[in-house]
């Protein structure tokens, strides 16, 4: 699948932790090499803790700090973007949807180009909504504002403690052209867990055992997916799922170019 590598980007990156936390250094180098406009907007609303020093990107310095602000002032400052952050939960269908709505954008005049004949001055945001939540019911909410799109790219990342998957969906002009993760892996639509902001303190302080490798491992697929589609402008991969017992990803490949291959 073809993307502009002309408009102007916007990402939007649902949790800064054990995923998250490793793919947003990346990321921000990737967007200030690009030369274009864009926006990295991490949301988070969790604090560091002691025991997210073990696999996730902090350090003893970050303690306390909440987790977007820190990986949001730490890297945007290193590559020169604007930092951008939401110290919060988005737990709410139409705080999501409101932003992810693309902004139409001035251009630079170094970055007019022509189509069809005439120099486009204004472009809309490509948007890519990065979910790297660790719970279900968040997953639920970006599917659901995802299937009401009508241009998007869904992004997520899931794993457990030495697997997982990332699923790219993808919305163009009102029709699902790349199946999110919620169609391919419908279980996670149950509503069997709590949104972050529901838990308890004692149900917050247990998690199930994930390792660091899953976690990078998660983290380098989806910045692969998105270099494909931002810098590349074509993306031929839905899903990946992935084992680092095995050291295997399986890349699942757009069906139309696999048979034509």
């Amino acid at each position: 699948m073809k993307f502009s590598t002309n408009s102007p980007v916007k990402i939007v990156m649902l949790g800064a932790g054990g995923t998250g936390g490793h793919a947003a250094p990346h990321i921000y180098r990737l967007l200030f090499s690009i030369g274009r406009r864009v926006r990295f907007i991490l949301v988070d609303g969790d604090a560091v803790e002691a025991k997210n020093l073990v696999r996730q990107n902090f350090s003893e310095y970050d303690l306390g700090k909440n987790k977007a602000r820190a990986m949001a002032e730490r890297y945007s400052d290193a590559f020169g973007l604007e930092p951008e952050y939401i110290p919060d939960f988005i737990e709410e269908k139409e705080r999501l949807a409101a932003l992810l709505r693309p902004d139409i954008c001035a251009l630079p005049k170094n970055q007019w180009y022509k189509k069809d004949g005439r120099h486009i001055k204004a472009a809309s945001e490509l948007v890519i909504l990065i979910g790297a939540v660790d719970n279900n019911k968040s997953r639920k909410l970006c599917h659901e504002v995802f299937m009401e799109a009508r241009d998007l790219v869904y992004i997520d990342s899931g794993n457990g403690e030495f697997s997982g998957q990332v699923v790219c969906g993808v919305r163009r002009a009102g029709r699902t052209m790349f199946q999110p993760v919620g169609a391919l892996y419908p279980d996670v639509l149950d509503e069997t867990d709590k949104f972050p902001s529901e838990l308890s303190c004692a149900e917050a302080s247990v998690s199930a055992p994930q390792a660091i490798t899953a976690n990078l491992t998660a983290a380098t697929i989806v910045v692969d997916l998105v270099y494909n589609i931002v810098v590349l402008g074509e993306n031929e991969v839905r899903s990946a799922p992935f084992s680092t017992r095995t050291v295997n990803v399986r890349p699942h490949i757009e069906k139309s170019r696999r048979k034509a291959a």
